[in-house]
């Protein structure tokens, strides 16, 4: 799929995320289509650098996993380092833990390497999507827990309910999906328009000529 040269907030690219067609133990759709097309990926995270104006941080941090993808290549952009926030387990050096309910409603542990970062750190949480929220919450109560200052969050989209309004009373937030847009609306609505004529091929990095 290619830009059309629309307004810089048009968001061309977020019809090309997917529909779930595995069944409710899975997120209602997948934005990793946007990933694999270099175009829609870079305006991605134009758009995103753009918003992020004035959101000064000391260092992205990604929640596993699809959180890696999105704060990486956010950290590269700003030139600052990435902190990965991982599910329990996975890290070989000492760690801080906590237990969160995911969008599934399950209970879960993640963790943060200790010590991460000195006092007054500002950290930029990264997440591909907030949905419930309690992935972040853990994310916060870590980066707190160590004297890090939560400098805002970041998705692709956070959809609107009671945790997140909470989120966007005390940070600063930011997501590809504009708050007040029809994608906000479809967000909340957990269906978007776009899966009416979604092709998987639409995503498809171009090959050259």
């Amino acid at each position: 799929m290619t830009r059309d040269k629309g307004p810089r907030d048009d968001r061309w690219y977020l019809p090309l995320m997917a529909p779930n067609t595995k069944g409710d133990k899975f997120a209602w759709l997948d934005p990793t289509s946007i990933y694999i097309n270099g175009e829609a990926f870079h305006d991605l995270l134009d758009d995103l650098v753009v918003d992020l104006d004035g959101t000064r941080p000391d260092v992205v941090a990604g929640l596993d996993a699809m959180g890696f993808v999105l704060g990486a290549a956010l950290a590269a952009r700003l030139g600052v380092g990435f902190l990965p926030i991982r599910k329990a387990g996975k890290l070989c050096v000492d760690t801080d833990a906590v237990s969160f309910s995911n969008y599934s409603g399950r209970m879960q542990d993640m963790e943060m390497r200790k010590p991460a970062f000195a006092e007054g750190t500002r950290v930029l949480l990264v997440d591909q999507w907030i949905e419930t929220g309690g992935t972040m919450d853990g994310a916060i109560r870590l980066v707190e827990r160590q004297g890090g200052v939560v400098a805002g969050l970041l998705a692709i989209a956070i959809e609107t309910n009671e945790q997140t309004k909470g989120y966007r009373e005390r940070f600063p937030c930011i997501s590809a999906v504009i708050p007040g847009s029809k994608w906000q609306q479809e967000c909340d609505a957990q269906t978007l328009s776009s899966f009416d004529t979604y092709d998987p091929k639409m995503a498809f990095p171009p090959l050259p000529i």
